[in-house]
């Protein structure tokens, strides 16, 4: 038997509001796994470009329909409200979604920590960041509008709107036209570990996996080096280390 609205209507103010949430925490998780499918089944490359058109599509009708029904204007795409918040309350919602962000990664792998131990959780871990930062770089450089092979200029620029770049205080060095050093000179995740008395977490794997796949999807032509990462050994003014490097022949060649 179907629900109808009197089944709706019979429901405590309480018991919809949750239904709500409930039926947006649907529609992200359908959203994602029409994405992991079709990488599933045709690979990176086409997920990617097919999500970049869905969300186009997507954010447009439904955007749409909520402005209709809970009467917020628009203008072009983008709610207004969004638009007229002081220039500190739309930084502070953005380090406050990137918070979100680090927290709900840090839930999702304590979750399979307990459940099956740290070489599942690592295992998970590594394999998320093998998706999220071709995504993340893919999404930055649609947002931004930051050309196809925008070399090490692309890359810094990039660097500096990841969620991580956020919260995490970082430095970049640079050491010569075609190479730069990346600090990561604070660490969320490790910080909160140290006030715990805990070691810094183990994250090497992971990182050469999320920076080699961030800085190849900005532009295939730079490669990417471990300098150190935890359980490296690294001074009190940073946790890890990464060099980036664009050489003279593919320099020359994209001039």
């Amino acid at each position: 038997m179907n629900a109808d609205k009197n089944d709706i209507q019979k429901l405590s103010s309480e018991a919809r509001a949750r239904l709500i949430l409930d039926m947006f925490h649907r529609i992200v998780v359908h959203y994602a796994l029409w994405f992991t499918e079709i990488r599933h089944q045709m690979g990176i490359g086409k997920a990617l470009d097919t999500l970049q058109v869905v969300f186009q599509k997507s954010y447009q009708t439904q955007m749409n329909r909520l402005s209709k029904i809970l009467d917020f204007p628009m203008i072009d795409d983008i709610p207004e409200y969004l638009l007229t918040l002081p220039k500190e309350t739309q930084i502070k919602l953005m380090e406050g979604i990137a918070h979100n962000w680090v927290a709900n990664d840090g839930i999702w792998f304590q979750e399979v920590e307990f459940a099956s131990g740290m070489v599942d959780a690592k295992r998970c871990n590594d394999t998320c960041w093998a998706h999220f930062s071709p995504f993340e770089a893919r999404s930055i450089k649609h947002c931004l509008k930051i050309s196809d092979m925008p070399g090490l200029a692309g890359l810094k620029t990039a660097l500096k709107f990841r969620l991580y770049a956020m919260n995490n205080p970082f430095s970049i060095v640079d050491k010569g036209p075609n190479s730069f050093l990346y600090y990561m000179n604070a660490c969320q995740v490790q910080a909160a570990r140290n006030r715990k008395g805990l070691d810094d977490y183990p994250c090497h794997s992971a990182g050469i996996v999320e920076y080699t796949y961030f800085a190849a999807t900005i532009d295939p032509r730079i490669t990417t080096t471990c300098v150190s990462c935890p359980p490296d050994e690294h001074p009190d003014d940073w946790y890890c280390a990464w060099r980036f490097d664009l050489s003279k022949s593919q320099s020359k060649a994209s001039d």
